[in-house]
């Protein structure tokens, strides 16, 4: 992003001025695994030089021994945008910080800085930046296959055996063309089956299964899928009924993908945990190439369409049923992190996602997402998912995720359902389109009535109002430490305990400051009287 400065005396062509100003300071300058100089020169470092386009050859990720899976030394004095967002996996020594990437399945990359032993992991990354003048940066290390070691060996290994191997080929080719054209013919005819049988096997395997319907019961439900409700992730859903009367929902799902990942994440989450605050799975359609869901019917839609002007017209939800809803989704929530055989991480939680009911009853919904994770485990390392606007910031820095993310989405959720709009809209001034910095600055200035929904007639002294806001400030904050599990957050919703001050979010204040001393350092004035900070919508990327 480029400024000028139409206020230097005595220029007459105004000075650019580019933020950030060292651009190696971005997540990407270059390619991955590449490294940026100071005057923005990439260079693949020396150890993956013998590697394709500078990407170290990884096979294998899981359930692998050492003796074939190997740390390939990079270099020190390296840096990583990231680096200054996340917390440390461990504090160890150097040997322990391989030790701990070796062992962890999602480990690519490694960072450690020997004067205070803290440890980073990531699982994937973008460019290593050389570390500022004065600054020792940090050593790091890449895993790579040994069977691919990115070394000359390797590639002299290969063609050698692919000499060797040619003539063998040949000699029995004619063979295996012969037997392949009778047996391709064959697998053509199986694969549907099996697959079936797969998904069948898959389907008895699941505990506490709900109905099984035929596609012609729900095409028969739903008058041939002729009354559409809306558009999701992963297919429409229709209104249906079934023959005792009873309303439903069936979302038909597109696409053998990811159509096919949802589905059996929905069977296998939804139908074995029930809960007040967690929609209803009725049951599912597994026949042929169609996958159907059968929800329980909830009459007023999902929640975006109450508290965004745009989707409301004339419709307003008043405070005490906002509130509700947003204390139910805490719930259901909580009971999937700490009251389920395994803690389940739901990964998107947003407006479109929590439904309600004709009494305006809140219920999560949509679990083609979501995560399993053992009890034991505190957090885990997986591919982002989710959508922009919600996404906590440790799914853009590579940071392993845990249910604090969820409660991250949530704390957006709520700001949303206070304020009675998106968390970012650039139809809003300058100082107000982002909703969480402007509510931070609010907090600040003992000014947080001002986030409200200017339509929304409170009661002054109803205390849940500012305990609303501040339990969402909580929920927000980007350390997911400081984010409380969300059975703390219902009982600080439900007034139990108390919600002291939150500290104001330090993403943005670490930006800022960086911009500054960039700034102080080139000598240069930007003429601006405010930086823009980014948003979520900068920071979180698409589902």
């Amino acid at each position: 992003m480029s400024f000028h400065n139409l206020q230097s005396v005595g220029s007459p062509v105004a000075e650019p001025i580019r933020i950030p100003q060292n651009l190696c300071g971005t997540p990407e300058p270059c390619f991955p695994y590449n490294v940026c100089s100071f005057d923005t020169r990439c260079q693949c470092p020396s150890a993956l030089n013998s590697s394709p386009n500078c990407t170290p050859q990884l096979n294998i990720l899981c359930n692998s021994s050492k003796s074939v899976i190997n740390l390939l030394y990079v270099g020190e004095k390296l840096n990583y945008f990231a680096l200054g967002f996340v917390k440390p996996f461990l504090k160890t020594h150097l040997n322990g910080c391989k030790e701990a990437c070796l062992t962890h399945c999602s480990c690519v990359v490694l960072f450690f800085d020997n004067t205070t032993g803290n440890c980073f992991l990531f699982d994937h990354i973008g460019s290593f930046q050389r570390a500022d003048l004065g600054s020792t940066g940090f050593i790091s290390y890449v895993k790579v296959s040994n069977d691919g070691n990115n070394g000359r060996k390797g590639k002299k290994r290969l063609v050698f055996l692919v000499i060797i191997a040619v003539p063998i080929v040949l000699a029995i080719v004619g063979l295996i063309y012969l037997r392949f054209q009778s047996g391709q013919t064959k697998n053509k005819l199986l694969e549907p089956s099996q697959e079936i049988s797969e998904e069948d096997d898959f389907l008895d395997s699941v505990s506490g299964m709900p109905v099984r319907f035929s596609y012609n019961d729900l095409c028969s439900a739903t008058k041939d899928f002729s009354v559409k409700l809306g558009q999701g992730g992963f297919g429409s859903v229709y209104q249906g009924m079934l023959p005792d009367g009873t309303k439903i929902a069936v979302k038909k799902l597109e696409g053998i993908g990811q159509g096919k990942k949802e589905f059996r994440a929905e069977v296998s989450i939804i139908g074995s945990v029930h809960h007040v605050h967690l929609v209803n799975l009725k049951g599912f359609c597994a026949e042929g190439s169609h996958r159907l869901l059968v929800y329980e019917y909830m009459g007023n839609g999902s929640l975006d369409r109450w508290i965004f002007k745009n989707k409301r017209g004339g419709h307003m939800l008043e405070w005490e049923t906002r509130f509700n809803i947003a204390l139910g989704t805490a719930k259901g929530l909580a009971y999937l992190h700490e009251e389920c055989d395994v803690k389940i991480v739901h990964c998107d939680i947003k407006p479109e996602n929590v439904l309600l009911d004709d009494n305006f009853m809140a219920k999560v919904s949509d679990f083609g997402l979501a995560k399993l994770m053992a009890r034991e485990e505190s957090r885990v390392f997986t591919v982002v998912r989710g959508t922009r606007g919600y996404l906590a910031p440790e799914w853009i820095t590579n940071y392993a995720i845990s249910e604090k993310s969820d409660v991250y989405s949530f704390g957006m959720v709520l700001l949303e359902v206070i304020g009675g709009r998106k968390n970012y809209d650039p139809g809003e001034s300058s100082e107000t389109a982002h909703l969480p910095s402007y509510a931070f600055k609010m907090m600040e200035e003992g000014k947080l009535n001002e986030i409200l929904d200017p339509n929304l007639d409170i009661d002054n002294t109803d205390e849940r109002v500012i305990t609303a806001m501040k339990v969402a400030l909580w929920c927000i904050q980007d350390d997911m430490h400081l984010r409380h599990p969300m059975a703390i957050v219902v009982q600080m919703l439900e007034g139990l305990c108390n919600v002291p001050e939150p500290p104001t979010s330090v993403v943005s204040s670490r930006l800022y400051s960086s911009f500054m001393k960039s700034s102080n350092e080139e000598g240069t004035s930007s003429g601006l009287t405010r930086v823009v900070l980014p948003s979520d919508v900068q920071l979180s990327g698409p589902r």
